[in-house]
Order: C-alpha cells, then structure tokens, then sequence
C-alpha cells in the first residue's frame, strides 16, 4: 500500500470511530424505557445489618464467597465500603446521631434510566435493557475505563488483578435470573426482613408514596431514586435524609448523558486524532525495518543451465 492510499483509508478509520462516537453518546437520548421495566424498592428502617443479600449475591454471581456464618461479621461496618471487583453489593451502617438506632443501607449498581456508563461507552459495551437492567459486554470492552468516570454513584469496578481478560464488573440486577428463569434477584429473595422488594418501577413507586403517607413520621417525605439523575431503578426510603447515608444528593435530576455528552464526545474525537500519529509511526518503524531487511540479505545466486541446475 503506498502513502497515498494508506492516508485515504485512515481517514476513512477515523471517521468510522467519531460517527460511532457520535452515535453511542446519543444513544441513551433515544431510549425508550419500558413501562413494564423492574426495579427495586429498599426500605431502610428495615434492615437489620444481616449482609444475607452480600453473601446470595457472590454466591449466585460465581464471586469469592465464604459460608452464610462469616458474614455475620459486624466488624466491617466499622468503615464505610464500596463495591469493588469481586463484590458487587455490601451493606454500611450509619449513624445519623449519638445513640439513635443505626440505619443500615445495601450499596449496589443503581442501574439508572438514561446511564452515564452508556453514554461515556465509545464501543457499546454497555446496554440498558427492556427489564430495566443495565447489562455490559465484555466482548467489546476496550478497557478505556470511561464509565468508571461517568458514574454519579462510584460503582463500576475494574479487575486490575487479571492481567489477561479484565472486566468492568458491577451489579447485574440478576439480569439472568429475571429473564431466564422467571426469578427475583438473589439479594431479595435471601433478605428476611423485606427490606427489599422487587417488581415494577412503578408499582414500587406507589407503595413507596403510600408508606410515606401512612407514617409521615417514620419516612423522609422523598423516594431517592425516582427522579435522582432522571431516575434509577433501585429506589431507596429512609427515616432519616439520604446525605446522612451514604446517597447524594448533589447529583441533581438531569440525567448525566444530557450534561457530559458534548465533553465525552470531545474527549473521544481529540484521542482518536491525538492516536493516529502513533499509528503512522508505528507502521513506518515496520517498513523501514523491513526495507532494511530487504537490502542486507544477499540475493540467492542465479542457477546456471537447465531447472536442475546443469549445463545442458
């Protein structure tokens, strides 16, 4: 291939990369959300600390897990823990004052209506499906690691530790168990106490609204998750605010795509053209490495007579 050429179809690359670029960032304008799409409603004053929904959840997602006993453990609420590559829910404990009860709150992927993760995805790794779960694919992950960024909720996890195959993990909404097997996800079937329940986001929302109005006194008059973002899927109720528990409440109700799709796609244009100079230098380092090849190997001398190389 000459210059010529291989500048034609590198400019033809790269605008292949920025239209998919373009397209992927505005992909999550045009979903169209399932009416019928699950969620889940977690009522904090209920829980009671057990952390059966951490050990179903490793359980069922194949994750490092111990027996039921060991997480009967009360030591690690003595720090407040994130999710990471092995684990995709744990349960914190918080204090809002001296001596009032604690209040215990699940920590997982809230699996938003119109995903940051999505939208900062250049290859389409991630997906926001029918059933309300957002699923990722790790067959077109690049690891650019971009939707750990866009994330309001600090929950995507890299596996640093595989030097091979990473992935970006996170909680799956057990996408499988919902869709192939007709199940609740495996927290909330494990959970004694109905601190979760699972079914439509809409019907959640309503008995949220009517646990608020029955007991003004025990809930903050607020459902987080209904609009936070544009909405999520797991939706929280709570006796004392949500700052006072580990949720935000700086993150406001437009969903993250229509504030960061102008920079992610920025972002994504300037390193495509910023990479290409790396790509040009890379192939002329090969075909001057092979140019030079080509002139120290001596040719093979020229047979002299007949094919078998005799005089005729």
């Amino acid at each position: 291939m000459d210059r010529r050429e291989f500048l034609k179809k590198a400019a033809a690359i790269t605008g292949v990369c920025l239209a998919g670029s373009r397209t992927n960032v505005s992909a999550a304008e045009s979903l169209r959300l399932n009416p019928d799409r699950y969620g889940v409603l977690i009522d904090t004053t209920r829980c009671i600390g057990c952390r059966r929904c951490e050990w179903a959840c490793n359980e069922w997602n194949k994750n490092p897990n111990g027996p039921l006993k060991s997480f009967e453990d009360k030591s690690v609420f003595e720090q407040v823990r994130r999710t990471h590559a092995a684990t995709f829910t744990v349960v914190n404990r918080f204090q809002d004052k001296k001596g009032a009860r604690p209040v215990y709150v699940k920590k997982q992927c809230m699996h938003c209506e119109d995903p940051g993760c999505l939208s900062a995805c250049f290859v389409g790794a991630f997906k926001k499906t029918s059933s309300g779960a957002v699923v990722y694919d790790p067959s077109v992950c690049v690891g650019c690691r971009y939707c750990m960024v866009a994330c309001p909720f600090d929950i995507p996890a890299y596996e640093y530790n595989d030097p091979i195959t990473p992935k970006v993990t996170k909680c799956t909404l057990c996408f499988d168990r919902i869709n192939t097997e007709g199940r609740v996800p495996a927290c909330v079937e494990i959970c004694p106490t109905e601190t979760l329940r699972f079914g439509r986001r809409s019907d959640l929302i309503q008995l949220a609204h009517e646990r608020i109005s029955n007991n003004p006194n025990k809930y903050v008059d607020h459902i987080y998750g209904e609009h936070e973002v544009g909405g999520t899927s797991w939706l929280y109720l709570s006796s004392v605010p949500f700052d006072k528990i580990g949720l935000r409440t700086d993150i406001g109700t437009k969903p993250i795509p229509s504030t960061s799709k102008g920079f992610l796609f920025s972002v994504k244009t300037f390193e495509i053209i910023a990479a290409w100079p790396l790509v040009f230098a890379a192939l002329y380092a090969v075909a001057k490495s092979r140019k030079k090849d080509r002139k120290e190997t001596p040719a093979a001398p020229k047979k002299k007579g007949g094919e078998d190389g005799k005089k005729q």
